[in-house]
């Protein structure tokens, strides 16, 4: 017989590596010619780390050499190997006796070689749990498909009625893989949770007695159970565990979808969610399982951040922990503190809580999840790399231990042969050096956890007395004059308003509706709240709009999770609702936005256009192309996000005037790029590329022109966008699709299916509200102009105030070579010689026009007091009038002045040319800034454009002056 190599093994083992030799003293003479070079330093490998292969080749010592010679020692298989090699051994199955050996003869050799590749470094832990799982799902579905067809011509074939045809549809079970298997995670010894449903209910047809479904489910379900849970003298295939179904135990063992939906929706709790994230169709109807798991997906991943998954998380980590205690299972290195279980929390609580607006979360692989972590929530790099380090360790000693038995263990041995086997089959000299690396690794897992999922923090003495006093305040504990004091000592200047708010939202039908869950939550959060808005200057007004804000999350209360999971950004909540009313109600409306307030680095570091775009183009490219409702979804939130960030900056002095209306314009420009290329695509998949010339299709022939505000940079919060459509293809052509269009229909359509993406109001809000009646005629022209017609309509029929609005026009998405011919189109307008004198008076005209139409009364500015910024005399109107003349005026000796379509820089060019004088251009431009400055103070507030009439004095006058000086000399 041939002898082992003792040296390769240390001293500890030589007695075990002896008395494993020669138990195969058989196999090692059949196969004496095979054992040669690695094989027979690996053989050594996996016979000192699994008295279960040394079992199995005992018992067939052919198995060795047909592994050997079939070459699959040294090689991973394909994805789909194991169903094929199944297939040749289901053919063989003539009778259930014949079944249940077969397919545990099949099971007990695969599993010889996974354990081989595994023990031998051949395989990767990643590569042996992915085998693992398609060796389970091939024996699954194999089995169940072989059973299906006994138990059809037993007892009948499933069948229902299809609600959208209304025709029978023959049934199939659906197997759901959960846990280890869903993930395709498998260890070497798990057992597999499944989950069996149907599609419909019905009737079985073919037999002599009918079933209903249901119960042929259930029996196919025992029968599949029994095949591959039952333990006899050949072993078991996986053993097989359906507590995880609705209603566990007690429960059927199948039920139709319709159940399963009205069961997550109605009673599915926190752990099922958890649960849910790994659920995976492996065995029968795949497209039929892929359905339910659509419909399933709301209840896993909410479409609001959900921060209760932390709560309900530590709860089940404390659970966990009392029974590792109660059992003794410190040593267990899936359940003891910093082991594989605390990895899989941490993966699966972000999921939970961002996996419903991030679809990148929406994956069962922990492996794929971790790497996410630093992009998504921020999670350090080298903490990611310790935890997948510490969980390739872990599972690799996880398999190690369940080697040596097929036993599905976790535990550490205590023994000193145990330990040393481990320590051998992880590459350890000796126990020691495991040990220490394990705990090393262990302590960096429970670090970690402690980050994440960190217990809920002790209150001191003062805290505990001030949040019981705001509790029994909140309970009606203390009479009025007592709840008074309580809130007049917080700090609040109206403590008789306050009390009244707080007893109004107490008295609220949404309070008192909440169910326990919610009700706890907001006491959760309520004193600390109170504690933190007790702080600002103005804390009665502030506690007015962040109880809107509370009033509006009642019903949602994982918002309330969110902030008492995170003080931090509860701090910046109260921070900017007491700055900004226009704040607080965008959150009231929109509380999805809280999540914003979380990371300060990103809240108050708005990006530039260029990370703008990208990050736009990052969100959208996870959404199905042909998901429209969902990109305008995706595009409102991007909105509504970014301009809560730049208010943010805005209210706090982090960003000037100036870099405020940057922001808000490119916002609206890498919006506008999205929603044209989503508009495009969607016509171009419907109608086909307009044709530009006989055989030769458009490309992207079409720009957006912006104008007002939106042009010249300057946009605030709620600005709508004046814009203007305009195509370069001939209008006599038609599309090259099988519906195809005229051209000019095409573009027409393009430009309704642009506005109408941006102005409906969805659940997420309007993106913009759109104003085309700066186009050529205005509202009786075309929706979209070709550049030429545009050109025509310019030079012989447009209006001076057209040509006025053509300074601050400018191209904000769209073909750049049209682009290009369209600034062509703009200067040669904006340069055409204008006589003077009646320039002049048809720009004062148009002002007067408009200030006694959109301005302050006589009568109503002497009896109100009052000045509205933008309209009246010497205000905001009067500086972009002046500018636009002296364009208009000056253009053709000045090309400089139509370079830019912002008034600040205009005003440059101007005082550059010396139209104006140095001190008349510099005081417009600090008055135009300081009018603007002033309107986003008061949309901040929620105000209107109209201050005191006392206030600004010196700017009005010093306009009136210029004005005067310039439009009436």
């Amino acid at each position: 017989m041939q002898q082992p190599d003792f040296s390769l093994v240390p001293s500890s083992l030589h007695a075990l590596l002896n008395k494993q030799w020669e138990r195969l003293e058989d196999v090692l003479a059949e196969n004496v010619g095979l054992l040669v070079g690695s094989i027979a330093k690996d053989l050594l490998q996996v016979v000192m780390g699994s008295d279960f292969v040394v079992d199995q080749l005992v018992k067939d010592p052919q198995m060795l050499s047909e592994l050997i010679e079939d070459g699959v020692l040294d090689r991973a298989y394909q994805s789909d190997e194991y169903v094929k090699r199944l297939a040749v051994t289901i053919a063989k199955i003539d009778s259930e006796a014949a079944m249940m050996s077969l397919l545990r003869r099949f099971r007990q050799k695969e599993m010889v070689r996974l354990i081989w590749r595994d023990l031998t470094r051949k395989a990767a832990m990643v590569d042996t749990t992915r085998e693992l799982s398609w060796l389970a799902d091939a024996m699954i579905d194999g089995t169940l498909d072989l059973l299906y067809e006994q138990g059809c011509e037993r007892w009948g074939t499933p069948y229902g009625v299809s609600a959208e045809s209304g025709q029978k549809e023959q049934q199939r079970m659906v197997v759901l893989g959960m846990g280890k298997l869903g993930a395709n995670e498998l260890n070497l010894s798990s057992d597999i949770d499944l989950m069996f449903c149907f599609s419909m209910n019905g009737e079985t047809q073919g037999a002599r007695k009918t079933l209903a479904n249901q119960d042929f489910f259930v029996r196919l379900g025992q029968k599949l159970i029994q095949a591959l849970d039952t333990l006899n003298a050949e072993g078991f295939v996986f053993r097989v565990d359906m507590r995880l179904r609705p209603f566990g135990s007690a429960s059927p063992l199948a039920c139709s979808f319709a159940a399963m939906e009205h069961y997550y929706q109605d009673q599915g709790r926190d752990w099922e969610r958890y649960a849910m994230i790994k659920a995976r169709v492996v065995a029968g109807d795949m497209d039929k399982g892929a359905e339910l798991l659509a419909q399933l997906r709301p209840f896993v991943y909410r479409k609001y951040i959900d921060f209760s998954a932390f709560e309900s998380l530590r709860e089940m980590k404390e659970m966990i922990n009392r029974e590792v205690r109660r059992k003794g299972l410190e040593y267990n290195v899936k359940l003891g503190s910093g082991g594989i279980r605390e990895v899989e929390f941490i993966a699966q609580a972000f999921q939970l809580i961002r996996g419903g607006r991030d679809s990148r979360l929406q994956q069962r692989e922990l492996r794929n999840i971790l790497p996410l972590l630093p992009e998504l929530v921020g999670m350090p790099e080298q903490a990611v790399e310790e935890l997948m380090d510490a969980y390739t360790f872990l599972r690799n000693a996880e398999h190690a231990i369940q080697a040596v038995a097929d036993k599905q263990t976790q535990e550490l041995p205590r023994d000193d042969l145990g330990q040393a086997r481990l320590a051998f089959s992880m590459g350890f000299d000796e126990w020691l050096s495991f040990e220490a690396a394990l705990t090393e690794h262990r302590a960096a897992v429970s670090r970690h956890f402690a980050d994440v999922i960190a217990p809920a923090q002790e209150q001191g003495e003062a805290e505990s007395q001030q949040k019981t006093e705001w509790l029994a305040l909140w309970n009606e504990q203390l009479c009025e004059e007592e709840a008074i004091q309580v809130i007049t000592d917080s700090g609040f200047d109206d403590p008789s308003r306050a009390l009244k708010l707080l007893m109004d939202l107490k008295a609220s039908r949404t309070v008192q509706m909440l169910q326990q869950t919610g009700a706890d939550r907001l006491k959760l959060v309520l004193p600390i709240l109170l504690d933190m808005i007790a702080q600002a200057d103005n804390a009665t007004v502030t506690l007015a709009r962040v109880l809107q804000l509370i009033q509006s999350v009642l019903r949602r209360s994982a918002y309330l999770v969110l902030l008492a999971e995170n003080p931090a950004a509860m701090q910046q909540l109260v921070k900017l609702c007491s700055s900004s009313a226009w704040f607080a109600d965008q959150l009231a409306k929109k509380p999805v936005l809280l999540d914003e307030l979380i990371d300060p680095r990103t809240l108050y570091s708005p990006p530039d256009k260029k990370q703008l775009g990208a990050e736009l183009r990052q969100q959208l490219l996870r959404i199905p192309e042909e998901d429209t409702e969902q990109l305008m979804e995706a595009l409102r939130y991007f909105k509504s996000a970014h301009l809560l960030r730049v208010a943010a900056s805005d209210i706090t002095g982090v960003l000037p005037l100036m870099k405020v209306s940057d922001y808000l314009t490119w916002l609206a420009e890498v919006i506008l790029e999205s929603v044209l290329d989503v508009a495009w695509r969607v016509m171009v998949e419907k109608h086909g590329r307009p044709m530009k010339q006989a055989g030769v299709p458009c490309e992207l022939d079409f720009i957006v022109v912006g104008y007002g505000k939106l042009g010249g940079i300057e946009l605030s919060y709620g600005s709508d966008l004046d814009l203007v459509f305009i195509h370069d293809s001939d209008s006599n052509l038609s599309t090259d699709g099988d519906k195809s269009i005229a051209n000019s229909v095409f573009f027409t359509r393009l430009g309704q299916r642009i506005i109408h993406i941006l102005n409906t109001f969805t659940a997420g809000g309007q993106l913009y509200e759109v104003d085309m009646r700066l186009r050529p005629s205005g509202n009786s022209g075309l929706l979209v102009s070709s550049l030429k017609s545009f050109d025509e309509y310019q030079q012989r029929e447009a209006w001076t105030w057209e040509h006025q609005a053509l300074v601050r026009a400018r191209v904000v998405a769209g073909s750049s070579r049209l682009g290009e011919e369209f600034e062509q189109v703009r200067a040669s307008i904006l340069q055409q010689k204008r006589e003077s004198a009646e320039l002049k008076t048809a720009v004062v005209e148009m002002r007067e026009k408009m200030r006694a139409h959109l301005g302050t009364s006589a009568k109503e500015a002497q009896a109100k007091s009052i000045f509205n910024l933008k309209q009246d005399l010497g205000g905001i109107v009067d500086i972009e009038f002046l500018v636009q003349y002296q364009v208009l005026a000056n253009a053709p000796h000045y090309p400089e002045l139509y370079e830019f379509t912002d008034n600040i820089r205009i005003l440059d060019a101007v005082e550059k040319t010396k139209l104006l004088s140095a001190e008349d251009a510099e005081a417009l431009r600090e008055a135009y800034k300081a009018y603007r400055a002033a309107g986003h103070r008061l949309t901040l507030q929620e105000q209107s454009n109209v201050i005191s009439e006392g206030d600004m004095k010196d700017c009005r006058a010093l306009i009136a002056r210029i004005w005067g000086s310039v439009m009436e000399s």
